[in-house]
């Protein structure tokens, strides 16, 4: 999960032919990505993991809870169908990004922001970085509810005041922040990058035990089920579904790393493949476990015991350093927009309170991860990758290419709309439930 949905949007120089458009400096790559040689290209099963843990992140521990709210049926054909979506968007910018480099000879669209420059100008940047930066200050308000909600659940705490008349969530997340402040000092992510390696693993780890004890608890308990929950949850859990797989600002950079790129494709299909069967299976087997007792973080839901603790605390461990890594896409935006691109230490702090101040506010993980999906996710994945497509190939563009990437923006454009109005009266019910 270190590099869940990770994307700078600006992480490298965008080297236009003189004179083709005007050049916008971007600073130096975020994890070094950039000049990559040959002997050193991602091989297939690497790309696969790159892929793979570019996408896969906390999304998915909030699948269960959509579940119960969609139900197991309808939320499955909503995650598959996302699933189809986003790999087809993500192949978007691929083929927009080989027509720009091959036809008009630009070089070194090393992400999304250089794409969207390159096709929009500056304005295209702009869209980019603000989209990125909210999605990533999003994921990382998710994390911090997570840590906070799953340390009061273990330490078997009520919703009572606390020191200071604090609840336990917001004690727990205060306690968090000096420390958040120290690790997002860090100007480099080198010495974050095997806390990164260590945090997908606990990850994965953690994935493959709540899913054994969901098949147990479903065996011995075999709650009631319900196959379709209505069609007023139905962008609620859209929003859930499209945070899962929003990996699209890691695809160009990705790409550009791999050895084979003609087989990029069939990588990614199948690596979208392999994710969507996974989300599929964690979700229906946390509902299925716990039925309509399918708490917002299916890990509230494991009974207490050694194991349980230890994954618990290994996905807080996890969340906790993935926080800075997730983070780092925002400081290089604001940094290079405000401060010349020079580390800002005061910026940086200001941006992490900013985000626990949020964070405090919003009671509920799998809500909140639907109204980032609905809000910037879907303009991120689905609107952004179409129309930069059709600015692209519009002189060549049929009437079938044209209907197509239309259709795609307008409805990234009524996900967004119809699931940031659901999640937030779902958000607006738990708060006034607290």
């Amino acid at each position: 999960m270190g590099l869940d949905k990770e994307a700078s949007s600006s992480s490298h120089v965008l080297n236009v032919p003189a004179g083709a458009l005007p050049r916008e400096d971007t600073g130096t790559p975020l994890l070094g990505l950039g000049h990559i040689p040959r002997q050193q290209l991602s091989s297939q099963p690497k790309t696969f993991a790159n892929i793979f843990i570019a996408i896969v992140g906390a999304g998915v521990l909030g699948l269960p809870y959509t579940f119960k709210k969609t139900g197991w049926l309808m939320g499955s054909l909503m995650l598959f169908s996302v699933a189809l979506l986003t790999y087809h968007c993500m192949m978007l910018l691929v083929f927009t990004r080989r027509k720009l480099e091959s036809l008009h000879g630009f070089s070194k669209i090393n992400s999304l922001g250089d794409l969207g420059f390159v096709v929009c100008g500056p304005l295209g940047r702009f869209a980019v970085d603000a989209m990125l930066l909210l999605a990533q200050a999003g994921f990382c308000v998710s994390y911090l509810i997570f840590i906070a909600n799953t340390l009061a659940n273990l330490v078997n705490h009520s919703n009572t005041r606390t020191i200071l008349g604090m609840t336990p969530k917001t004690l727990y997340l205060w306690a968090c922040f000096p420390f958040q402040l120290g690790l997002n000092s860090i100007p480099t992510l080198t010495h974050l990058a095997p806390l990164s390696i260590f945090a997908d693993v606990v990850d994965l780890a953690a994935v493959w035990v709540v899913m054994v004890e969901d098949v147990l608890f479903f065996l011995e308990n075999r709650p009631p089920l319900k196959a379709f929950g209505g069609f007023s949850v139905f962008f609620y859990g859209l929003g859930v579904a499209v945070y899962s797989f929003e990996g699209v600002g890691m695809i160009l950079p990705l790409e550009l790393e791999a050895k084979y790129k003609d087989k990029f494709g069939q990588v990614l299909g199948f690596c979208m493949a392999f994710i969507t069967l996974l989300y599929g299976a964690f979700g229906i087997l946390g509902y299925f476990a716990f039925g309509e007792e399918t708490k917002d973080m299916i890990t509230a839901n494991l009974g207490a015991g050694l194991l349980s603790t230890l994954v618990q605390l290994g996905l807080c461990i996890n969340l906790f350093f993935t926080f800075p890594l997730m983070m780092n896409p925002v400081y290089e935006v604001l940094e290079r927009r405000f401060c010349q691109s020079t580390y800002c230490l005061w910026l940086r702090w200001a941006v992490v309170l900013g985000v626990s101040l949020v964070a405090l506010m919003v009671p509920n993980f799998a809500d909140f991860l639907s109204l980032v999906g609905s809000s910037v996710c879907c303009a991120l994945g689905f609107v952004l990758p179409a129309s930069f497509h059709f600015m692209a190939f519009k002189e060549e563009l049929g009437w079938n290419g044209f209907l197509l990437d239309a259709a795609i923006v307008v409805l990234g454009v009524i996900m967004a709309i119809s699931g940031t109005w659901s999640s937030l009266l779902q958000i607006f019910a738990s708060t006034s439930m607290a």
